[in-house]
């Protein structure tokens, strides 16, 4: 069966779905190799007389850095899911329901199936990361701009700690994308060369 009889065009879709995984990819070198570090120029040191000050801005420059990402990567790491995982049964349909009669000139493109899933998981792992990983240390430097005695309020001294610790963090999110955008990629060249369909024909 070929992609153009699936649901929906799955070279679309995967063409799609790999552009997003290196917007994702783009997104995060920013953040880790320069928003993080353009926040950091000059940060004075906890003993230093200017560093609460400094902490409390960087609590008030935090959430326009990570909101944005929030509200316009969430989503786009969501379509990853979906649009390798739909690549991915379409692929093992196609590799299905074409085993028995092309079993020797298939048996590359059969495992397409496998390599869209490992994409899809690539795009899940970035996801449950943010949500477990990164969501706490974003409310930790929010809380650097929270008034004293606020039980939310985070230690200024750890102020630029946890900001070089979510560039760190954030590198996950610059691995994942870089995997599932290359394998997917990699995935349907390969499939086109030897059957000239994504669907394993």
């Amino acid at each position: 069966m070929s992609s153009s009889s699936s649901l929906f065009p799955t070279e679309a879709i995967v063409g799609t779905t790999v552009a997003m995984s290196f917007i994702l990819l783009g997104n995060a070198i920013t953040q880790s190799f320069m928003g993080v570090p353009a926040l950091l120029v000059n940060f004075p040191h906890p003993s230093s007389p200017s560093h609460p000050q400094a902490a409390k801005h960087l609590g008030q420059q935090w959430p326009v850095f990570w909101r944005v990402g929030n509200v316009f990567f969430r989503p786009i790491s969501t379509f990853g899911i979906i649009g390798y995982g739909y690549a991915a049964w379409a692929s093992y349909r196609s590799a299905a329901s074409s085993s028995s009669s092309s079993a020797a000139s298939g048996s590359n493109n059969n495992n397409a199936w496998k390599f869209y899933a490992i994409s899809a998981l690539c795009h899940l792992i970035t996801v449950v990361h943010s949500a477990v990983n990164m969501q706490p240390i974003n409310a930790k430097i929010e809380g650097l701009n929270r008034r004293e005695g606020d039980k939310n309020k985070t230690d200024a001294a750890l102020a630029e700690y946890y900001a070089r610790k979510w560039a760190r963090l954030n590198l996950v999110r610059l691995v994942m994308p870089a995997v599932a955008g290359s394998v997917a990629l990699w995935t349907t060249l390969r499939a086109g060369v030897a059957g000239g369909k994504v669907g394993g024909v």
